[in-house]
């Protein structure tokens, strides 16, 4: 927060300023009306009552104006420190590691970019100045009773202490409870994101039910969460709104004992009880807002956390070119700790075509993504030469190494600027002709070309043409090395065998690492590798692995068939 405040020092002290000078302004009315008191009292006339009450009015005109500016004031430095925080919050999750990203999970980052930035908005723009804003006024406040008379001044103290156990028995039990709803709120985005995604595959397989049951569970946990932060608020304004009735029926009853001593004046006791009437709204603003700043922190800490996970780390070295991609000894495991893969072995050649093929869950995916750079082997290593593929600067490991999965993202914009996020120079005849070499037909039915715009309220892609899209990225980011793990499954077979064939003749030259259930593409290959139970059973090229009759042969002879 001092680093956020600090960053735009000339607005917060201009912000501090109207507002102390509003608090002045403000001061004035109740010791002027305490003076109408004494002076009626007094057997003063009429004239000296206007003065005076004129001069109430054009004090609290003043206040008025002050406040108004200081508040336009805060706003906007308010909405330029959230802007900054919501660059700032992009920048560090688009500086994660992949990897960091995929298990946060999509409706975690979602919550904290928008409830947890927007949160946090609120707190610098609002609760922050006007806690202390309101602070600075209730000691102004207490300083005029002070000076009106100590005693009232001591007596006036009086609601404090049950103010301040009640605040600190709160305090220590908000900041987590609000955690753990904004972690609560979190999981039910993600359950909600998911199952909305997902919505055909929960028809298709009949999961409504489940999902029904699941959602209901989070949403049970979101309830409960903020039940708990209810009860807190319920038991604390409770309190609060009990103390404040209290300094001034005190300041009353002795303001009345002195009053009748000759000690004080009875614009003294109006005066002073009038200060506490007026006390009772910045005290409750910061009460209140205290509430809200246990949520704007716990959304801090949410905000901020993110910039806690060390980021991507900067390449340490560089890979010469034409160097082979060398797998020695991987092992890998998961959370769970079970190992995925199991001492894997393997040199891609520069310019080689290489498929792994292998049933379901036997590691195919994890070892893309262990060629990528995505992941690190906890065992071995994954060099190009003598350089490990995780010490290469992200920047280049990118351009070297592309992996194109079977998930796709089509971005809200023109289809130029889905395309542009992989070759951003490229001009529009590379576009097209990027296109073309996937085979996406469907761009010549497109009313504006390349600026027809894609995404929710606009052309929607279906999944195959969305996968395209992807490859068409890839041919303009025409890397050295390209890993297709499933790339062309959403693809009809004879649309998908004709992607790869233009794929394979635009990329003339580059290293291709395929990963494929379809073994046309194998067949195609340089070399097979079969992967079963996490390790390379077979490695050979199509043809000698047919005659060797081993499991690639069978998988052949049954695919064929």
């Amino acid at each position: 927060m001092r680093d956020l405040l600090g960053r735009e020092r000339r607005a917060v002290l201009l912000v501090v300023a109207l507002h102390a000078a509003a608090a002045v302004a403000g001061l004035a009315a109740p010791w002027l009306l305490g003076r109408i008191v004494d002076q009626v009292a007094a057997g003063a006339g009429v004239g000296v009552v206007d003065r005076l009450a004129l001069t109430i009015a054009g004090c609290v005109l003043v206040q008025a104006l002050l406040s108004r500016y200081a508040q336009y004031a805060g706003h906007r430095f308010g909405e330029r420190a959230v802007a900054r925080l919501r660059e700032e919050f992009v920048d560090r999750t688009l500086a994660l590691p992949v990897s960091v990203v995929e298990r946060a999970g999509a409706g975690d980052l979602a919550t904290r970019s928008s409830v947890d930035v927007s949160t946090v908005g609120t707190t610098v723009r609002d609760v922050v100045p006007t806690m202390a804003i309101a602070s600075a006024q209730l000691v102004l406040l207490f300083g005029a009773i002070f000076l009106l008379h100590p005693l009232l001044g001591l007596v006036a103290l009086v609601g404090l202490p049950s103010i301040w156990a009640i605040t600190r028995w709160y305090l220590r039990r908000a900041s987590p409870a609000y955690l753990a709803e904004g972690a609560a709120t979190a999981e039910l985005t993600e359950t909600l994101t998911t199952t909305a995604e997902g919505a055909r595959t929960v028809e298709a397989l009949r999961l409504a039910r489940e999902r029904i049951t699941h959602g209901t569970t989070r949403v049970a946990r979101v309830w409960s969460t903020r039940r708990a932060t209810l009860a807190l608020r319920t038991g604390f304004y409770s309190v609060v709104e009990a103390s404040y009735a209290l300094p001034v029926a005190a300041v009353l009853l002795v303001g009345g004992f002195f009053l009748t001593s000759g000690r004080v004046s009875l614009g003294a006791v109006v005066a002073a009880a009038l200060y506490l009437q007026q006390a009772i709204e910045p005290l409750d603003r910061i009460l209140q807002w205290t509430e809200q700043a246990q949520r704007g922190f716990a959304s801090f800490a949410r905000v901020l956390g993110v910039g806690q996970v060390p980021p991507e780390p900067p390449g340490r070295a560089s890979a010469p070119a034409g160097a082979p991609l060398v797998v020695r000894g991987a092992r890998f495991a998961y959370a769970d700790g079970r190992d995925v893969l199991h001492g894997i072995d393997l040199t891609v050649r520069p310019g080689e075509r290489l498929a792994i093929v292998g049933p379901s869950g036997a590691g195919k995916s994890t070892l893309a993504r262990l060629l990528a750079g995505i992941d690190a082997p906890q065992h071995g290593s994954v060099r190009i030469g003598d350089c490990p593929v995780t010490d290469l600067d992200p920047a280049e490991r990118r351009r070297r190494i592309a992996l194109i999965t079977q998930e796709h993202h089509v971005f809200i914009g023109t289809l130029r600027d889905n395309l542009a996020f992989a070759a951003p120079d490229a001009t529009d005849e590379r576009m097209r002709s990027a296109l073309v070499a996937v085979g996406a037909d469907w761009y010549d039915e497109l009313p504006a070309g390349l600026d027809t715009e894609l995404g929710d309220g606009a052309r929607q892609l279906e999944a195959a043409e969305a996968q395209q899209l992807a490859l068409a990225r890839l041919v303009l980011a025409d890397p050295h090395t390209l890993i297709l793990d499933e790339a062309t499954a959403a693809l009809d077979p004879t649309t998908a065998r004709r992607t790869e064939r233009a794929l394979a003749a635009v990329l003339t030259g580059r290293t291709v690492i395929a990963i494929a259930h379809r073994l046309n593409t194998a067949h195609d290959a340089d070399r097979v590798a079969v992967l079963a139970d996490g390790r390379i059973s077979e490695l050979g090229s199509h043809h000698e692995l047919v005659r060797a009759g081993g499991a690639y042969a069978a998988l052949w002879h049954s695919w064929h068939n």
